[in-house]
């Protein structure tokens, strides 16, 4: 059975052959009413079984089976490009081509995925590719299939390389990484942002040190002198310490996919960078999560491993399909919350009537908070919204959109009446607009 499997189940026959095969009978069929042609067709015939036989001879008797193995990361990054490289090696003494198919996990939906490689003797290739996974979990990758054809292209043998791994999907840790350099400075560098000038004055006392000319004489420390016998003054610092909680909604709005992503996803990828740069900035940094009743809670830590601590807490969320619970909300702020913060919280409100039934709640938070509500805009609204309509029908669907971007920016309004901040954003740029404001913020000490 061995040998079968290895000689025989191997073997594959490609389009070429059938061209060859087909041929033969179309000539044998015209010899029949040509007989002076059968001569012919039966060398050609003989011919073809002879090449047919040494391009076996190549492929199973001669040639060692090719090797190759998948180079990835520990993990991948949740709605980034990520780097898979193969590294295959051609152990045959000559010139072949190869069809290489990575069996990918279920998640990418692709089952047409091959790359067509031509490897000269004992040549040895590393394959680039990238993946962009749209959901967080485990994904398991499978076997590498190689089909390797002679010059001929006759045959094709099929080898089974073992190469099965799980690799864990992550909140985007490589957009945390990209940002990093956002402690410290502006992002003037991405579009839209604008360069924001620190105001006010910090009171945070730090030393007493002697003074030195271009100190400020309102510091001077006039018990330190008297003791000291020469001028002494205090030294202040700026304050850095504030207290920040993401808080997630999981609710069934949260679900809304957009490129790819949910809604969940972004304001996961968008709090994890959000963290990090808060955590550069010296800040504490908490999390919670909620829906129809609470998720997970992280209390409030600038140490280094409040970043994984986020980022482990942050990779088994998923969306709950019932309306979220902002009383319960509003309680465990209250009792788990002891200290000012800023409240960043992430949810949609696709309509005013949405949020009225939000807004009591919203405004008790805010009255003991900084809090800052995140919402989307709806992208696929916007250009239904600019559509060039020609018909009733697109008028419609024109004024529907229309009607539901106004309410976006009345929400925005709502908000700001009661004293609430606001981030009305794209999907998209969810990430840069939520941490330029943080800066802001962080620029005018508002936290």
């Amino acid at each position: 059975m061995n040998f079968l499997n290895k000689y025989i189940g191997a073997l594959y026959l490609p389009a070429r052959f059938y061209g060859a095969m087909g041929l033969c009978i179309v000539l044998f069929v015209l010899s029949f009413f040509i007989p002076e042609m059968y001569a012919f067709v039966i060398v050609f015939f003989w011919v073809f079984m002879v090449l047919l036989f040494v391009d076996y001879l190549f492929l199973f008797v001669n040639g060692k089976p090719p090797s190759a193995r998948r180079i990835t990361a520990d993990r991948f990054s949740n709605g980034d490009e990520n780097k898979v490289e193969l590294q295959v090696k051609n152990n045959m003494l000559f010139k072949v081509d190869m069809e290489i198919i990575d069996e990918l996990p279920v998640q990418f939906q692709k089952r047409d995925w091959r790359l067509l490689h031509r490897f000269r003797a004992t040549e040895q290739k590393n394959i680039l590719y990238k993946l962009r996974p749209v959901m967080r979990g485990e994904y398991e990758f499978g076997r590498i299939i190689i089909y390797v054809r002679s010059l001929l292209g006759l045959l094709k043998r099929r080898h089974n390389i073992d190469a099965t791994e799980v690799i864990p999907v992550y909140p985007s840790f490589l957009q945390m990484r990209k940002y990093e350099l956002l402690s410290q400075t502006t992002i003037q560098s991405e579009p839209g942002s604008k360069r924001m000038r620190k105001i006010g004055h910090s009171m945070e006392f730090e030393q007493i040190k002697e003074y030195v000319r271009g100190d400020d004489v309102r510091s001077v420390n006039w018990k330190a002198t008297a003791r000291k016998g020469s001028l002494m003054v205090n030294n202040y610092t700026d304050e850095r310490s504030q207290q920040v909680y993401c808080i997630i909604d999981k609710g069934r709005l949260m679900k809304m996919p957009f490129g790819g992503l949910t809604l969940l996803d972004y304001a996961i990828n968008s709090t994890l960078v959000l963290a990090n740069v808060c955590l550069q900035k010296q800040d504490s940094v908490g999390l919670m999560t909620f829906s129809n009743k609470m998720g997970s809670l992280l209390a409030a830590d600038r140490k280094p491993i409040q970043r994984e601590n986020i980022l482990q807490l942050l990779y088994n969320q998923e969306t709950a399909f019932l309306e979220s619970d902002y009383e319960m909300l509003y309680m465990q702020i209250r009792n788990r919350i002891k200290h000012r913060s800023l409240v960043v919280l992430y949810t949609n409100f696709e309509s005013l009537s949405g949020l009225n039934r939000q807004l009591n709640y919203l405004r008790s938070i805010a009255k003991h908070h900084l809090l800052m509500v995140v919402f989307f805009e709806n992208t696929e609204l916007h250009s239904l919204s600019h559509l060039d309509a020609r018909n009733v029908e697109e008028v419609y669907i024109k004024t529907i959109a229309e009607k539901f971007e106004f309410e976006k920016r009345l929400i925005v309004k709502e908000l700001k009446k009661h004293g609430i901040l606001s981030i009305l954003t794209p999907p998209e740029k969810l990430t840069i607009n939520a941490v330029n404001k943080y800066l802001e913020l962080k620029a005018r000490q508002a936290i």
